[in-house]
């Protein structure tokens, strides 16, 4: 498949239908509304198992000139904390730079802590954030919580790659 992985793992742009993603998609957003508006959008690379079962993916969407969005990511239980998450980034920011994008963005729910700790790792820088936008209007459930915490607020993240056009 070309990409560097982890151990056991393949990475691969993925051709074909985003219905079979389904289960990763959701993993990644609660919103039925979001994500039957958002699925289709832009390109993935995907994990694959030894069996080649999808078992993360990377939504890699562009935006406005010079600019792209990880609209969503998600790494499927049982095999996170591998470095599949960073990996997908990684591949990501490297396809942007060769397409000459200057900025990758990201937008996490603020009361996701793992989410907010994973990106800054990863090297992105917080840029704005969007006071209640996680509401039943946009179909996320009114008791939605993240570490205990009240799932409301959006951050986006914003991450400047050298080299990009």
């Amino acid at each position: 498949m070309g990409l560097d992985a982890p151990p056991g793992y393949a990475l691969a742009w993925h051709q074909g239908p985003r219905d079979e993603l389904r289960g990763l998609f959701e993993l990644a957003e609660d919103s039925p509304l979001q994500l039957e508006a958002s699925i289709d959008r832009g390109r993935v690379l995907l994990a694959r198992d030894r069996d080649g079962e999808a078992v993360a993916h990377l939504q890699l969407v562009p935006l406005a000139e010079g600019t792209a969005e990880i609209a969503s990511l998600a790494v499927a239980p049982g095999h996170r904390l591998l470095g599949l998450g960073r990996r997908l980034v990684e591949h990501a920011a490297s396809a942007c730079r060769a397409d000459g994008t200057r900025v990758l963005t990201v937008a996490t729910a603020t009361a996701d802590i793992g989410n907010l700790r994973f990106y800054q790792r990863c090297g992105f820088r917080a840029e704005s954030v969007e006071r209640d936008a996680f509401t039943p209007a946009q179909g996320y459930a009114p008791d939605l919580e993240a570490d205990g915490i009240p799932v409301r607020d959006r951050i986006r993240f914003s991450l400047v790659l050298e080299g990009g056009a």
